[in-house]
């Protein structure tokens, strides 16, 4: 492994050639292992792709050995599939290294870093980043740069997509989320506390074409006083016992005891948000005995910010796990064998860690703040939700947060003034034991978004039966107390709430 990779425009363009001749894209790749082998690969499983791609003379195939599976490759068949940049130049960019082998007098080669193609609905890109312990087979060492993974696809498809003019990537690693910002963002800060993540993060960025203000420090210690229309953040949130005999990950460990690192990232994003910025990270939040994850966040959201900057706040948890599920999880990430000395090690520490602290559990979840752009209160949503989600989330929150904004700057009489619609996703369903003239439960759901199940009583069921944007909420409302033959008044009192709540998840547009 070298100690950073070297970006030299030429020499990229001509590897950018070289990839893009030998179809080395995620099409490519998907197409030439097959869906089973490609599937394993994206859960870190490489014998299949290995299998299919052994003895293969095409240069995708030897690609995918080389930069994805971290094989020894023969220096001819490297040459090959690297025709315009050539085995010196590779050399140069601090690519490939000797990987001297038996009964090979030409001697192979082996990557030094792991170079993969990755895409969205817009571009094709390669990311470069260190090997895997998949490759390297073994631990991996502290500094080490991570490369695509659940948390950096998660948070790229969740993030909102407004047209920025500055846009902070904090805590940029390899720089994944900084390539998704360059669609949307005239200039783009990316920081980190790792010299080695930033030269990969330049790498990419170089391969890819695009600008980025790279600068190192720690959290918001680089772009104080600066403000930022979105910030987005893989932060370090592994909740990591501070003890000198575990390896410090810099790629996940905050150097922060407990949840400090997510908790003040809360307290202090505000303070480089424009008016109407929004921030958008992943966090691990511990939850004590006696208090659930709602009571974490009140707390935190309702401490001051350091600034004094009140945020709104849309926070959803998508996972909770018991100490030792955390810690069997991370004990095992970065390579270390379960039920060696040193896996039990760390995982003793993680439970200890965690009972001193007197922790009963771990949240996780993403996490979206704004700074508002009125001087009002701001809101606070907080939602459980653990069952499966759309592929690109984005648009959904973009959606929640606006649809909350509104709610939060206008009134209840604002809110019967609208004629509002069911969404196109919206279904009804109504159950009750056989031969009954009426349900005895009506549940409204959601297809999209974040599946929201509603059980709806008479009243509101029979006004989302009527929302179709021709009357207004209140006229609606008005007709079906007459035809109740109840006060319109109570029937007001019963249906705002539940449909303010309809309004902020996307039930009602």
């Amino acid at each position: 492994m070298t100690d950073a990779p070297v970006v030299d425009p030429v020499l990229l363009a001509r590897l950018r050639d070289d990839l893009e001749a030998a179809r080395f894209t995620v099409d490519g790749v998907a197409e030439r292992l097959g869906p089973v082998a490609s599937a394993a690969l994206h859960r870190e499983q490489s014998l299949p792709a290995r299998l299919v791609t052994d003895g293969a003379a095409d240069a995708c195939a030897t690609l995918v050995r080389l930069l994805t599976l971290g094989e020894p490759v023969p220096s001819a068949s490297v040459a090959a599939a690297l025709p315009t940049l050539g085995l010196e130049g590779a050399r140069a960019l601090g690519l490939i290294a000797p990987a001297p082998a038996a009964g090979d007098p030409s001697g192979s080669l082996r990557a030094t870093c792991d170079l993969r193609p990755y895409a969205d609905d817009a571009h094709d890109w390669w990311v470069a980043s260190d090997l895997s312990e998949i490759a390297t087979r073994a631990p991996l060492r502290p500094d080490h740069v991570l490369g695509i993974g659940g948390a950096s696809t998660t948070l790229a498809s969740w993030t909102v997509r407004r047209p920025v003019d500055r846009a902070l990537d904090l805590g940029t690693g390899c720089g994944v989320q900084a390539l998704h910002l360059a669609g949307h963002s005239r200039t783009i800060v990316a920081t980190d506390i790792s010299r080695r993540a930033l030269a990969y993060a330049a790498l990419n960025a170089a391969l890819a074409g695009i600008d980025l203000d790279l600068r190192l420090g720690d959290m918001l210690t680089p772009v104080a006083g600066e403000r930022f229309g979105l910030v987005v953040s893989n932060p370090p949130f592994v909740i990591t016992p501070r003890t000198d005999d575990l390896p410090l990950y810099e790629y996940r460990d905050g150097g922060r005891a407990g949840d400090a690192v997510v908790r003040s990232l809360v307290r202090e994003v505000g303070s480089v948000l424009e008016l109407g910025g929004i921030a958008q990270f992943l966090g691990n939040w511990e939850i004590p005995a006696g208090r659930t994850w709602r009571d974490v966040w009140a707390d935190w959201l309702g401490d001051p910010a350091e600034d004094g900057v009140a945020l709104d706040a849309w926070v959803i948890q998508r996972e909770q796990q018991d100490p030792a599920e955390y810690a069997e999880l991370w004990s095992r990430d970065g390579g270390t064998v379960p039920g060696s000395p040193a896996h039990d090690r760390m995982y003793a520490a993680w439970l200890r860690d965690f009972a001193a602290r007197g922790v009963e559990s771990v949240g996780f979840g993403v996490v979206t703040l704004q700074r508002p752009l009125t001087d009002r209160a701001p809101w606070h949503d907080l939602v459980e939700w653990s069952g499966p989600v759309a592929p690109a989330m984005g648009p959904t929150i973009d959606a929640g947060l606006r649809a909350r904004t509104w709610l939060a700057e206008h009134s209840d009489d604002d809110l019967l003034d609208i004629a509002w619609s069911c969404a196109p996703d919206v279904t009804e369903e109504r159950h009750g034991p056989p031969g009954a003239g009426d349900p005895s439960v009506i549940v409204i759901r959601q297809g999209g978004g974040l599946g929201r199940v509603v059980r709806a009583g008479t009243v509101l069921a029979a006004y989302l039966g009527v929302a179709d944007g021709e009357l207004t909420a209140g006229a609606a409302l008005d007709a079906i107390a007459t035809v109740l033959d109840v006060d319109a008044d109570a029937v007001r009192a019963e249906v705002v709430p539940a449909v303010r709540e309809l309004v902020a998840d996307g039930l009602l547009v």
